[in-house]
């Protein structure tokens, strides 16, 4: 993507403490930068990201609040063209179809979501549940297969590599390859990107996939998962007590701690495929 600036420069001081030495020198930061996400026109959320696949980011933001269902409901998603504009590349619109779903008032998220977490926006936790049913994918993938997955997900993580600053979300079919890979300093934009991706692209709904992140599983990350139909959600680190419910309440996997050691599963165990699991 010709342009995108995914890390800055800058200049800073490097402490050694095998000797006490200083000294200055350049280094690379993580981009941030505010996004605003416009449907038919009207402002509906601000959300800091790491400039590059906003298009993706925007679609699976409307997927995730409910705004669509399906791909033949978003007609186009494009940046703001308007000259008026101070920055157009910090603003995408969303075109929708006349007869998608699309309730603006009842928009579960306040106008701004921080880059670290989207769930201190919502308005109402019941009203989440109520957007998606349970999903009931028979999709299934090895415990062998699941442990290489981190390693997998390390080595497509360039500018993580580089920064040391995102997060990452990825989808993998049950082989174990990878599907899709997006960075953010925003765990839950890196999610959105990803689906969002595959919403563009009309590999939908992602129900032989599974999603994995690189930090921890929080209650919104298993919401957008929910959404886009994902019945396997795993990661490095924690979950959230909230995301184990939800996960138990829609029948989706939850795995947590996944290390080359072993793994933390929270719900649904029938998906990993090792003889010595049970349900």
């Amino acid at each position: 993507m010709r342009g995108i600036r995914f890390s800055e420069a800058a200049e800073i001081v490097r402490f050694h403490s095998s000797d006490g030495r200083t000294e200055r020198v350049e280094d690379v930061v993580s981009a941030e930068q505010p996004l605003e996400i416009r449907v038919r026109g009207q402002s509906v959320a601000i959300t800091m990201r790491t400039p590059g696949h906003d298009r993706e980011l925007a679609a699976g933001f409307a997927l995730s609040e409910g705004l669509i269902d399906e791909p033949s409901q978003l007609l186009e998603v494009d940046h703001c063209r308007r000259e008026e504009a101070k920055h157009p590349e910090n603003i995408v619109n969303l075109y929708l179809d006349a007869a998608a779903p699309c309730d603006l008032e009842k928009l579960s998220r306040h106008v701004f979501a921080s880059s670290s977490c989207g769930i201190c926006g919502k308005a109402s936790l019941k009203a989440i549940r109520n957007l998606w049913p349970p999903v009931g994918s028979g999709f299934r993938i090895a415990a062998a297969q699941l442990l290489s997955l981190p390693r997998h997900l390390r080595r497509a993580q360039a500018e993580f590599q580089r920064t040391g600053g995102l997060h990452a979300a990825a989808l993998f079919d049950s082989d174990g390859g990878i599907v899709c890979v997006r960075e953010d300093v925003g765990r839950h934009n890196a999610v959105d990107k990803v689906i969002g991706r595959s919403f563009l692209n009309g590999d939908f709904p992602l129900e032989g996939r599974l999603l994995l992140v690189s930090g921890r599983a929080s209650f919104e990350i298993m919401q957008k998962a929910l959404a886009g139909r994902l019945p396997f959600v795993a990661a490095v680190s924690a979950p959230s007590s909230l995301a184990v419910e939800f996960a138990k309440e829609n029948r989706q996997t939850l795995v947590g701690f996944l290390r080359p050691s072993g793994f933390n599963i929270y719900s649904s165990p029938e998906r990993i495929q090792a003889s010595s699991i049970s349900s």
